[in-house]
């Protein structure tokens, strides 16, 4: 298997991917990432060998529904699945990869709102969290609110079209051909599952002004998958001293894969901030 697929294996159903360091070399810490809606883990990996040339370890898995892992296309069984699963993999990451060293999130879109929820509500402890254009404001329009305050109550199982105009994750034609192409990527989102990014996304920001621990948000400014200004109104609640954000005026949703000088630009804004804190 080759360094960029990862090192991959099962957790309670949940396909998880490991790429660590060297033998013999020491992280400064482990990154745990979340992935967004439809996506899966395999699409970190330019990302994980990013971090890894920095002297971070990166585990990442495929969420409840999504690529590898159990589970309907987009489906969501309880409201709490996707936290409770996240909680089951910190737990094992702090046994096994990230023993006696930090643990950090990083959650994109969805994978952003799961990290942000599950800090908010201290499921368990981390050292530090970033988010990567967080899914903090779906930008439902009064249709979408009335269906989705609806159907979780009648068909909680009912999945649909998520509605993603893959066009629109990046500027870099590649990027999008890749993900049309990805025989691991799809479009259904269950009522319960968009029920849940209405309702915690709500709740995240009510959180901020109490938030304590340290996160960095970087968001796109030109996202239209996302509406970026649920980024703006958490960023302007949350206290200073332990949130640092930087928009990305020009960027599309993924701004981990965007074309250059874009990617690089938001690469070196996340390499800063981890290094501060965990490279010294």
């Amino acid at each position: 298997m080759s360094a960029l697929a990862g090192q991959r294996s099962q957790l309670q159903g949940l396909a998880l991917c490991d790429w660590p360091l060297p033998a013999g070399q020491m992280a400064h810490a482990t990154v745990l990432i979340v992935h967004g809606l439809g996506e899966h883990m395999g699409r970190y990996a330019a990302l994980a060998q990013a971090l890894n040339s920095w002297g971070y370890a990166v585990r990442s898995y495929d969420q409840y529904g999504h690529g590898a892992s159990e589970g309907p296309r987009g489906g969501l069984p309880t409201a709490t699945r996707l936290l409770d699963d996240l909680a089951l993999v910190v737990d094992h990451t702090r046994a096994t990869v990230a023993a006696g060293h930090p643990l950090l999130l990083l959650g994109h879109s969805m994978g952003g709102l799961v990290a942000a929820r599950f800090v908010a509500l201290q499921r368990r402890p981390v050292e530090a969290l970033v988010l990567s254009s967080p899914a903090l404001d779906p930008g439902l329009n009064p249709v979408q609110k009335l269906l989705v305050a609806v159907l979780p109550s009648l068909l909680p199982n009912l999945r649909v079209g998520n509605g993603l105009d893959a066009r629109l994750i990046s500027h870099d034609p590649a990027v999008v051909a890749a993900y049309q192409s990805d025989p691991l990527v799809h479009d259904r989102i269950a009522a319960r599952l968009a029920r849940f990014i209405a309702d915690d996304s709500a709740a995240v920001r009510a959180a901020a002004p109490g938030w304590v621990l340290p996160t960095l948000l970087l968001y796109a400014g030109a996202d239209k998958l996302v509406n970026p200004a649920g980024s703006r109104a958490f960023a302007a609640a949350a206290p200073p001293a332990v949130l640092s954000n930087q928009c990305f005026e020009l960027l599309y949703h993924e701004i981990f894969n965007e074309a250059e000088p874009g990617r690089s630009q938001v690469l070196a804004a996340l390499r800063a901030w981890l290094d501060a804190r965990f490279a010294a």
